[in-house]
């Protein structure tokens, strides 16, 4: 079956497409709606988004493939990116990402036993300052120790369902673990 998106996110595009001086500009943000809805980015979904707007399908598989944000495999509903830049790794990211492989029972790119959490990798997340730090799905969460971050992720798990689609949660914004001014 074709994919399609639901109505409300439709209108979504309708006003993107307004936004952009051409429908070519607006293939970002249409992707990430059709990523958030199917929960990764595959040969339907490129087609739509070629399709709605006017673009060869192989241009829309050039933009999935340049950036690492679309999954172009399912994923589960949690996505934890480790930071593997040197900031990161001066101040402990390799043993996040260690801790990560055996609390998940996966390496970079699988999924955790519970099918909870797809780990993966980044180049540089931009936060250099507040290192080590991981992103899990929209969230940033800096300054991180192993306790935390287990912490976190005790939380998340908790409150995720796993069904037999693969989508990721509605984004919540910008969490930091860094110790407040003052």
């Amino acid at each position: 079956m074709a994919f399609a998106l639901n109505p409300e996110s439709e209108k979504i595009v309708d006003a993107l497409l307004t936004r952009y001086p051409t429908k070519r500009a607006a293939c970002l943000p249409v992707l990430h709606l059709c990523q958030r809805q199917n929960g990764w980015i595959n040969a339907e979904v490129m087609d739509y988004v070629a399709r709605r707007l006017e673009l060869a399908t192989s241009e829309v598989l050039g933009v999935v493939t340049f950036y690492t944000m679309y999954h172009q495999q399912p994923v589960a509903p949690n996505v934890v990116w480790v930071c593997r830049t040197l900031s990161c790794e001066l101040r402990g990211a390799r043993a996040i990402q260690s801790h990560l492989e055996q609390r998940f029972g996966c390496g970079v790119n699988g999924t955790s036993k519970d099918r909870k959490f797809t780990l993966k990798t980044a180049e540089c997340l931009a936060a250099c300052g507040q290192a080590p730090m991981v992103q899990i799905n929209d969230d940033y969460y800096e300054n991180l120790t192993i306790e935390r971050l287990d912490q976190i992720l005790d939380e998340l798990a908790a409150k995720t369902a796993v069904s037999g689609s693969s989508q990721a949660p509605a984004a919540t914004g910008h969490t930091s673990t860094a110790p407040k001014a003052g």
